[in-house]
């Protein structure tokens, strides 16, 4: 399950019609998921529909969470003429994801939704610590060109690439100049995740373990993904100080 850690009002996309399964009813459902009866115009989310304002749509996500935590997807068909549809009239997402690249996290399944729903980006620990241009560049463009409202961090607990961050920045070890020369590209990545793991080690207790500063890492690299967006892109920036785009943070619990 994910938890949080308010936008500029917008034509509102058409609502979504659930028709529970009925027990013992032979309709062609699987009992205990549910069928999505769409409004869509095309019947997949396109650009013929409305935009989602910031509010709406993470309580999109929010719904489908539940609905992935409760064993009850949507029962949904991606056929030829939904992808027909996104081919011809393009994408509309109601949301901008940035997500870890673990395997373990499926944003489309644990949000429940279909492709044209989300813009997903994803690297190793969900950073811009770097100011990566892929990262930056491609929330500009769901934001500026698809007209996403909602730009959503999302962290995950147990994430590898934040532990490994975290043991790098709290090691004693010195490295040599010709090893310095040598850092990979991994290690500048999880380099660049050092003022997060030195911030958490920092708001915990004297003496915190290394698993207990990278757990607090993964809420503290939330918030800093959010602060170098921001920084780093003028376009956000101006979106969000005019109430048009709202950022938010949640975190993902692997387990729950």
């Amino acid at each position: 399950m994910f938890s949080s850690c308010t936008s500029k009002t917008q034509a509102a996309e058409p609502s979504e019609l659930v028709i529970p399964a009925q027990p013992g009813q032979d309709n062609g459902l699987t009992i205990g998921l549910t069928r999505q009866e769409t409004l869509h115009t095309h019947g997949i989310r396109t650009q013929a529909d409305g935009s989602v304002p910031a509010e709406k749509a993470l309580q999109k996500l929010e719904q489908g969470n539940s609905r992935y935590v409760e064993g009850m997807p949507q029962q949904r068909s991606f056929d030829a003429d939904a992808r027909l549809a996104l081919a011809q009239h393009g994408q509309n997402p109601f949301a901008t994801i940035i997500g870890c690249a673990d395997s373990r996290c499926p944003l489309e399944i644990f949000f429940d939704v279909q492709p044209g729903d989300i813009f997903v980006l994803r690297n190793a620990g969900n950073t811009c610590t770097h100011a990566e241009g892929s990262m930056v560049g491609s929330v500009e463009y769901s934001v500026g060109h698809l007209h996403t409202n909602l730009i959503l961090v999302l962290g995950h607990t147990r994430c590898g690439a934040i532990a490994g961050g975290s043991a790098a920045a709290l090691s004693k070890t010195d490295k040599s100049q010709s090893d310095a020369q040598q850092v990979s590209t991994l290690d500048k990545l999880l380099g660049g995740l050092a003022p997060v793991a030195l911030q958490a080690q920092a708001e915990l207790p004297a003496g915190s373990s290394l698993e207990e500063v990278a757990a607090h890492a993964v809420k503290v690299n939330v918030f800093h993904t959010i602060e170098k967006l921001l920084t780093y892109s003028k376009l956000l920036r101006e979106k969000v100080r005019e109430g048009e785009v709202v950022i938010q943070g949640a975190i993902y619990d692997i387990v729950s």
